[in-house]
């Protein structure tokens, strides 16, 4: 009995008899500093180049407690970053003890940590008690000391639950994190006397190593995505400089990671090297998802997709390895919705809005950029759709409404959204195109920004808030089709300005409008044909961009038509040897023109993690699987052939992966967690032996797919 009640008694004060001890720290503060970690590596021909927006700072006084109750004495293990005090039931314990023995009982334990350099973390070790994602922590508790001397147990301020990732070594602190390195090789050599041309067969990133280096002089090495660019000496974006003066031959590797296929070693002097290789930098993810079909061209389309994701999936997803390997909240949303269709590596995503968002007070847009502020809401929605995380809104609710009550400071006098001064309104690259005035593009990301608040303030049980954001979200939709939607020309136009809306069209907010579903059925047959598959509205030529125009083709069921994109556009750059996807690509430019971007002649990303889009709509809405209940718990199977002759792959859930092969007379299904529905059409009655079919009415079926269970349906396509 005494047993039971030890054990009800742990549940109830959130501990784990079988918990894995971590390091903890205050949620988002480790976030915000590896990204300034990370941001401010940047370099340009050895020059630094930091971000040029407003960075935070972790908080340097951090208070960590837990409650508990033992049933007998327990020693605990105690490791701290920074310098710090502990207290036992609210009494300081003399010096920095590393090791407590606390009786059983009802207690409660207190870390209290300075650091200024560092994020305060702590890791605590005993038999039950384990420092996790469970502790509370503030950074600032406003205690006092009474009369007895004995510290208040009251608090003036909100406790938030720790932070924490995969740093589980008591000995490697989480300011101690690097990424996972290995040596490769080139494939090919080119040396001479005092120079190697460096060929490792692909795009990587790593940092150099120059093997047995000795004597005195100079070293010169320029880094290039193509060969070209390593050869232009004076216009390659990335070089590193050393002057050596070494008798004894040593192996020296470069300080900062660099991106490159190809490597241009120039040396002078007595200088010499036996050879060159690099340690390759990376973080370890699984490859979860999986697609295969009859295509090889498609098939090789998602390995280069899938290889370029993963190489800008490092501490955060960043937009490319070259430049900027900056925190981008466009370039990140579009990498979250890849990663839940190959990773579902969940920590990347919450470690990268975090970093994005920084804290308050809000003094500008995310990355200064209003459209990219938007996109960091809209992910918010899409993360909580895909892994069912509400412990992450409900931590970081106060942050979105902070952030949305500074986008709705600066709606002018009809409500709606215009650049102001140092307001960035981005959309895309694109030549010509017009910023001005009220862009239609912008109050959609605002009314789906909106949306999300609502969704996320009754996930906090803020009704109030709730009720006022979905009504803001109404009248913003509302203003959206006053304004913009133009029966003539079967669209959203681009943009009002002075009250005025402009005959012009664009394909963006028609986009848009498509997937989010804002459009009725007449609307969007009139979208469809008037501007998405119409040549005379202005071309999309960033794979940015190209990523929406194509779901948005996707959902409006035109899948052959985007297979024969998906071979026309990226498998252009397969066949001009890329070897990862570019930040831009134009099929009307010759050579070298297609490294050239922002004045430079080799400014162009040719690793961006937006050109990696496949991953997602292969898995979406060719393979078909989506959740339609937060992780999964129902989801919908929707195969579409797309014109291929069959499709098989895997899409990872947060408990498993949804199996599915299609051809024109078979659909194979392996049900993950949750409840799917596979639904498709037939020209004949179809059959299955291991569940219903259900008719739906004009040739559509579906069929409950069940946990961990396989399904084989024979019909006529």
């Amino acid at each position: 009995m005494k047993k039971n009640l030890f054990l009800l008694s742990l549940l109830l004060m959130n501990v784990s008899v079988f918990a894995q001890a971590t390091w903890i720290w205050y949620p988002g503060d480790y976030e915000i500093w590896l990204g300034n970690q990370m941001q401010n590596r940047r370099t340009e021909r050895t020059t630094f180049m930091p971000p040029f927006w407003k960075l935070d700072s972790h908080y340097n006084l951090m208070d960590f407690h837990k409650e508990f109750i033992l049933s007998q004495p327990e020693e605990l293990e105690l490791f701290v970053e920074g310098r710090y005090n502990v207290k036992l039931d609210g009494k300081i314990l003399m010096g920095y003890p590393k090791r407590i023995t606390v009786p059983a009982g009802k207690h409660k334990i207190n870390l209290k940590v300075f650091n200024q350099d560092h994020v305060p973390a702590v890791f605590v070790r005993g038999k039950t008690i384990q420092s996790d994602a469970s502790w509370r922590v503030t950074f600032e508790d406003k205690e006092w000391i009474d009369e007895t001397g004995k510290a208040s147990d009251q608090s003036g301020t909100t406790w938030l639950q720790a932070g924490s990732w995969n740093f589980n070594d008591p000995l490697v602190p989480p300011s101690q994190f690097k990424l996972n390195t290995k040596e490769e090789n080139p494939v090919t050599v080119d040396k001479q006397a005092k120079s190697f041309l460096l060929d490792f067969g692909k795009e990587t990133f790593g940092f150099l190593k120059l093997k047995g280096l000795t004597g005195k002089g100079n070293v010169r090495i320029y880094y290039g995505e193509s060969k070209e660019e390593a050869l232009a000496t004076e216009t390659c974006e990335t070089t590193d400089f050393l002057e050596i003066n070494q008798s004894a031959k040593r192996d020296s590797v470069m300080e900062l990671t660099k991106a490159f296929r190809y490597v241009n070693v120039q040396f002078d002097g007595s200088v010499a090297i036996d050879g060159v290789s690099m340690l390759y930098e990376f973080l370890p993810v699984t490859e979860r998802g999986g697609f295969r079909c009859s295509d090889e061209e498609i098939n090789k389309i998602y390995d280069v997709a899938l290889y370029t994701l993963h190489l800008n999936t490092r501490e955060f997803f960043i937009d490319g390895i070259k430049r900027d390997r900056w925190i981008w909240s466009g370039d990140a949303s579009q990498s979250y919705l890849m990663n839940y269709y190959s990773f579902f590596d969940s920590p990347s995503v919450a470690r990268t809005m975090l970093a994005l968002r920084g804290k308050d007070p809000v003094t500008s847009h995310i990355n200064t950029i209003m459209d990219y502020t938007f996109y960091w809401f809209i992910s918010i929605y899409d993360y909580y759709q895909f892994t069912g995380d509400k412990a992450f809104i409900q931590q970081f609710y106060p942050r979105m409404k902070s952030l949305m009550d500074y986008c709705l400071t600066r709606r002018n006098k009809n409500g709606l959204l215009e650049g102001l001064s140092g307001d960035w309104v981005f959309i895309d690259w694109a030549e010509g195109l017009s910023k001005k005035g009220e862009v239609s593009f912008e109050q959609l990301l605002f009314a789906r920004s909106l949306e999300t608040m609502a969704l996320c303030a009754g996930i906090v049980n803020h009704t109030e808030d709730a009720s006022q954001y979905a009504q803001l979200a109404k009248e913003v939709k509302g203003k959206l089709f006053q304004y913009y939607w133009n029966s003539e020309k079967h669209a959203l136009v681009h943009s009002r300005v002075d009250g005025v809306s402009t005959p012009h069209v664009t394909r963006y907010a028609n986009m848009f409008a498509v997937f989010f579903d804002y459009l009725n059925s007449a609307q969007k047959q009139e979208v469809k044909q008037h501007v998405l598959l119409n040549n005379q509205v202005p071309k999309i030529t960033t794979p940015y961009m190209r990523f929406y125009e194509l779901e948005a083709l996707c959902a409006l069921g035109e899948q052959p038509y985007v297979t024969k994109e998906m071979k026309d556009y990226w498998g252009g750059m397969l066949k001009l040897g890329a070897t990862s996807f570019w930040e831009e690509y134009n099929p009307d430019k010759k050579g070298a023109e297609h490294y050239a971007m922002y004045g430079r002649e080799f400014g162009k990303s040719l690793c961006h993690a937006w050109g990696a889009s496949p991953l997602y709509l292969l898995g979406k809405y060719y393979l078909g699987v989506k959740p339609t209940a937060p992780a999964y718990q129902t989801y919908l199977i929707e195969p579409n052939l797309g014109g291929l002759q069959w499709i098989e792959g895997k899409v990872p859930t947060p408990q498993g992966e949804v199996e599915v092969y299609c051809s024109a007379k078979e659909i194979k299904v392996t049900g993950a967690a949750g409840t799917g529905t596979l639904r498709f059409k037939s020209k004949k009655k179809p059959t299955s032996k291991q569940g219903e079919i259900r008719s739906t009415g004009a040739g559509l079926y579906e069929m409950t797919i069940e946990k961990g269970k396989s399904y084989r349906v024979s019909y006529s396509l």
